[in-house]
């Protein structure tokens, strides 16, 4: 199901504009449809276990059992047989018609009627688990589009000479002037006016740091003013902005996307009427019903049926249990044959989170004091760099007072007193304009360049030293992607928003050698569609805003789930619950596993299929037999199936955060440091 098929452009425009009515009506209306389908599916299984039960347990007369068994089994099967009559009325032959020709054979076949119920049963749940699959494949895809939707601010602060009026940001034109508080969402393409302060626009970009901006810089809707006030012209408004041409991308990339090709259904329209000829011909040369009864029960291929989709389920639950969420099925058939992998950066290969890794004393200054009297004074503040220093003193075990005349100064630094000593930090220019005239950064060793930030101490005029912080890359990156190389995966790549220097340690530090940096959302797009065109099987992953068109360019998509954006999730088919990049080689020994237990099904399901309709034919098995056999054999498949079940069990199993736990990570996404 794509994304095209269930919003339209324009249909896209009228959500935006009416989005809380119209999105839960429409969820709402798609979250009903598969309650009742779900609630009558459970009913019909449980007559038909029911009829199970009192037969091998209770010991029942089998014609209450039998009676179980009926009720299960037109419950499940009605919604089969009302598909068949309504794909005959519009003159096309598929797997519905097939199905419901071995639903109604098996209804009819046996003395008592019990095991041929149990059997049509059993059929028409599997097809109904499918289809229910798929429904909620093509929810998601409606998601994907509301959630994008709702990251688009829908008010503005436009000004009316000294004042500001609230307006739709639908109404914004260019040249219009809005200003920007701190937190906001910015509502539409500019430059700034007047002002200055830290924007975060790693949806846009995929920088890790938060850019500090000033009069007559550039900022992007959808991006996030962490603090300062500014005001701001419009250049570019609506659909224009790049944000609302990211939305668009996501829309063109979906409509390129080629649907999971259904196998089985490419030869029903052959099947089911040779099936026909033959139990006429049967009927034709012996004239025993018994016989043609026989070969209809025995042709039904819920062997061959079961063949994929008990595959799938197995496989499902083999990916669940290490936290892999597969939104796809089709995706494990695809994942077999990725042979390049793409990367986003920020939240993918890195942490996505600011850590201190340098503590450069001055002096006498001892490292753990350094980091006192820094946490301190920034304690009051909410900046990602403040949130960094914290985080490390409270796993150093220092108790931190609180600060006295505390100021923060947007885009600069904090001033503050500490012990009653004047402490200033920030960039060396601030430090600076606040009377700190020493060389203090000629002993510095990092690069800011190369995506270090650097937050420099003074204490009563005197610089006591530096601190280095960074996104650090994730422990088990450089291992996935050596794991992934050794099993046959032909390309590995890293595409970054991010400066090319940043982007250039990063992929070092991985050990990935083809990186490109400095690329926009199109920039991804195109970089995705380049290597498709060279034959290559691409699977990207990311976790932004940002990424959400290559992931939807992609054959595959893969989401950081648990600190990743909600529309990277839901523009993806498969999440990483717990951000383990070690889970991709996985899902690769996986997808690979299950496309070789469902071609052995398939090879066992046109066997048993063609040696059972020629032993129906010779009259060797009766129907009793052949309803027998038919079990059987997809017993035969079930079990083939689930040794996928094992897969990965030498993997820690996935376990869920507590909701604090998830929140605090995605509150270290979204603010960023300067």
């Amino acid at each position: 199901m794509q994304v095209s098929s269930l919003l339209s452009r324009k249909e896209i425009q009228e959500h935006h504009d009416n989005h809380d009515h119209e999105n839960d009506h429409d969820c709402g209306h798609d979250h009903e449809h598969t309650n009742f389908r779900m609630t009558t599916m459970i009913a019909g299984v449980v007559f038909v276990a029911n009829s199970f039960f009192m037969q091998w347990f209770a010991g029942t007369d089998n014609q209450l059992a039998g009676i179980s068994a009926f009720i299960g089994a037109m419950i499940l099967g009605f919604p089969i047989i009302r598909l068949a009559v309504k794909d005959i009325k519009n003159g096309i032959l598929t797997i519905n018609e097939l199905v419901a020709i071995a639903f109604l054979a098996a209804m009819a076949s046996g003395e008592s009627q019990l095991g041929g119920y149990q059997t049509a049963g059993i059929v028409a749940f599997f097809m109904l688990l499918g289809e229910l699959i798929e429904t909620r494949t093509a929810a998601g895809a409606r998601a994907s589009i509301a959630s994008l939707v709702k990251l688009t601010p829908t008010k503005a602060r436009r000004m009316v000479g000294n004042d500001e009026e609230e307006v739709a940001a639908s109404e914004l034109k260019v040249g219009d002037v809005i200003r920007i508080r701190p937190g906001d969402n910015i509502a539409a393409d500019g430059k700034i006016v007047t002002g200055q302060g830290s924007i975060n626009q790693s949806n846009i970009t995929g920088e890790s740091l938060p850019i500090d901006k000033g009069s007559g810089d550039e900022v992007f809707a959808g991006t996030i003013n962490l603090n300062g006030v500014l005001e701001v012209e419009v250049t570019r408004a609506g659909e224009d902005t790049t944000f609302g041409r990211v939305r668009d991308l996501i829309l063109s990339a979906e409509q390129t996307k080629l649907p999971f090709m259904r196998i089985i259904d490419q030869y029903m329209g052959y099947y089911t009427p040779l099936v026909l000829v033959i139990a006429a011909l049967v009927w034709f040369f012996t004239g025993n019903i018994e016989r043609v009864v026989s070969v209809l029960v025995i042709s039904c291929p819920c062997a061959f049926i079961l063949a994929s989709p008990s595959a799938m389920v197995a496989a499902l639950a083999s990916a669940a249990r290490l936290g892999v969420l597969i939104k796809n099925v089709g995706d494990i058939e695809i994942a077999a044959r990725i042979n390049a992998f793409v990367f986003d950066k920020t939240g993918t290969l890195t942490t996505g989170e600011l850590t201190v890794s340098r503590l450069a004393p001055q002096g006498d200054i001892k490292p753990a004091e350094l980091l006192k009297v820094a946490a301190t004074a920034e304690k009051f503040s909410n900046h990602p760099t403040a949130k960094a220093l914290s985080n490390l003193a409270e796993e150093a075990g220092l108790n931190l007072a609180d600060p006295d005349d505390f100021k923060e100064t947007a885009g600069k630094g904090v001033q503050a007193k500490v012990n009653g000593s004047n402490i200033v930090i920030g960039r060396s220019q601030w430090l600076r304009e606040n009377g700190v005239a020493d060389d203090f950064e000629s002993k510095v060793d990092l690069q800011e360049a190369e995506g270090y930030s650097l937050l420099f101490v003074a204490r009563d005029g005197d610089c006591i030293g530096w601190i280095g912080l960074q996104d650090g890359t994730r422990e088990e990156a450089k291992e996935a992607l050596a794991d992934l190389l050794g099993s046959g995966v032909q390309r590995v790549a890293m595409v970054s928003g991010d400066r090319q220097p940043v982007a250039a340690r990063v992929a070092s530090e991985i050990g990935c050698a083809e990186v490109v940096a400095e690329c926009l959302p199109q920039n991804k797009v195109d970089y995705v569609t380049d290597l498709k065109s060279r034959g290559y099987r691409v699977a990207v992953i990311g976790d932004g805003v940002n990424d959400a068109p290559a992931l939807a360019a992609g054959d595959m998509g893969v989401a950081m789930g648990a600190a990743g954006s909600e529309v990277a999730v839901q523009s993806a088919t498969i999440a990483l619950m717990n951000n383990d990049l070690r889970r991709l080689p996985f899902l690769v020994r996986l997808s690979r596993n299950t496309r070789s237990v469902i071609n052995q099904n398939f090879l066992f399901g046109i066997l048993f299929i063609i040696l059972g309709m020629a032993a129906a034919s010779y009259g060797i098995i009766n129907p009793i037999v052949a309803a027998i056999l038919h079990n059987a054999g997809s017993l035969i498949v079930v079990f083939n199936s689930a040794r996928l079940v094992r897969q990965g069990e030498e993997l820690v199993p996935f376990e869920p955060e507590s909701t604090a736990e998830v929140g605090d990570s995605a509150d270290g996404m979204t603010r960023q440091p300067a």
